[in-house]
């Protein structure tokens, strides 16, 4: 009787896990593809789109407490304890809005926990799976970004959010606009492709454990390099570029993994080599180059962008003394926010970088907690990830690559950047357990 109810248990587990898996899955294809809803299928319900994975997040959250497949940990208890706190200083001392404070609250209170959680229902193997069906969307992805580069705003492909005829385009160069894709706006696209890369060039390095077919990965790889000039982006250049010097860090500590990188940049050399004698991307390629001489000029090159927008971003935090101490309340650093305060979100309120907002909506000491609790996350993914490379599993670290600066510094105030954050964290997680079953 025992090993009957035993057993009976151990099925529902099984069944409310494969449930909530789905429900993780539905929250990845909503991420991709909101935008899409929110411009051309469902452009009247545009606005609450925008919260489409909030209430996702909180079935997610509330069914895996009460199926007991996850519990809360020390980084969820700390971040929803300074989160309460932030709340009450936003009602007594802030702003007072509460409307506003639930658009702020939700990003720690609903949204930075999913990242655990994602974390805890995942394995290796579906996280790798993941990376399957990202190879796929990346190819069809690079296809509609060519499709809106080449056609004129006023193209339904370019239409902008709730239907707008303005067009989604974002200001490029020689008459060229950066194009968002699926997405909303041009950084979704740019956080597209940088995940795309973590498991492009992590499938080239497990490309002899033939996880993907070899001609999939090879015409994905052709997608995320036309991508580079189509997207008129530097910041998926930039991405590119990060995650192959993490995927060069690895070698010193696997010596197996330096024939491996040889064959990637090889791969990518030849690639580059018969993708600039074609026609179709020199016209793109032209247009990337422009906007990135002129942006370097105005911005001070690569490195004045890492800089300016990474740093910066930080020093500024720190420095800036036009801070409150209990800080102007939750949600005011938010698009959304400024939006129901000010009935324009055309300006900041608060601060444009993430540390500044932070320190801004919740003071300097609840604000400066919840920054120590991202850094504290990064690193301790780092060391875990750094310690999975000697057991064969690089996954985790490739991943980092990508999702380091958007746990550390990425604008969760932005409900995509936050979704990528989201998603990517709980993968790096799920991937540190070397199992696939």
């Amino acid at each position: 009787m025992a090993a009957t109810y035993a057993l009976h248990t151990e099925n529902l587990q099984e069944t409310s896990l494969l449930f909530l898996k789905r429900g993780i899955w539905l929250y990845f294809f909503l991420l991709i593809f909101e935008g899409a809803l929110r411009k051309w299928f469902l452009p009247g319900l545009a606005d609450p789109l925008l919260l489409i994975r909030d209430p996702l997040a909180i079935f997610l959250l509330f069914q895996s407490v009460q199926k007991n497949l996850w519990h809360p940990g020390i980084f969820e208890k700390i971040m929803w304890g300074l989160t309460i706190l932030a709340l009450i200083t936003t009602l007594l001392i802030g702003h007072g809005n509460l409307t506003v404070a639930a658009f702020g609250l939700r990003i720690t209170l609903i949204h930075f926990p999913l990242i655990f959680l994602i974390g805890t229902l995942f394995n290796k193997g579906d996280v790798i799976e993941i990376g399957k069906i990202l190879l796929w969307i990346n190819i069809a992805m690079t296809v509609l970004v060519a499709i809106q580069f080449y056609s004129p705003q006023s193209a339904w492909v370019n239409l902008g959010i709730g239907g707008n005829l303005e067009g989604s385009g974002f200001s490029g160069a020689a008459g060229f606009y950066r194009v968002p894709g699926t997405f909303s706006f041009t950084n979704g696209l740019a956080l597209f492709y940088g995940l795309a890369a973590a498991f492009i060039f992590y499938f080239w390095l497990e490309e002899e454990k033939k996880q993907v077919s070899k001609i999939l990965l090879i015409v994905s790889t052709l997608a995320l390099l036309s991508a580079i000039p189509l997207s008129v982006s530097r910041t998926v250049l930039f991405q590119i570029m990060l995650t192959f010097i993490f995927m060069v860090k690895i070698s010193g500590n696997n010596i197996r993994i330096l024939p491996k990188i040889g064959i990637v940049v090889l791969a990518i050399g030849l690639m580059f080599t018969i993708m600039k004698d074609i026609s179709f991307f020199q016209t793109a390629s032209t247009v990337f180059t422009e906007r990135f001489t002129v942006a370097n000029k105005v911005e001070g090159g690569m490195e004045g962008v890492f800089v300016d927008r990474f740093l910066g971003g930080m020093y500024s935090a720190i420095t800036d003394e036009s801070f409150s101490f209990w800080g102007m309340g939750l949600g005011m650093g938010t698009n959304a926010g400024t939006k129901l305060l000010t009935g324009t979100n055309d300006i900041y309120l608060i601060s444009e970088g993430e540390w500044g907002r932070l320190v801004g909506e919740m003071g300097v000491i609840i604000g400066f907690s919840v920054i120590l609790i991202r850094i504290s996350l990064v690193l301790h993914l780092l060391k875990k990830a750094w310690g999975t490379i000697g057991n064969g599993n690089v996954l985790p670290w490739m991943l980092l690559s990508f999702g380091m600066i958007l746990i550390l510094q990425g604008q969760w105030s932005q409900p995509t950047n936050l979704g990528f954050s989201v998603l990517t964290g709980g993968l790096i997680i799920a991937s540190l357990k070397n199992n696939e079953g």
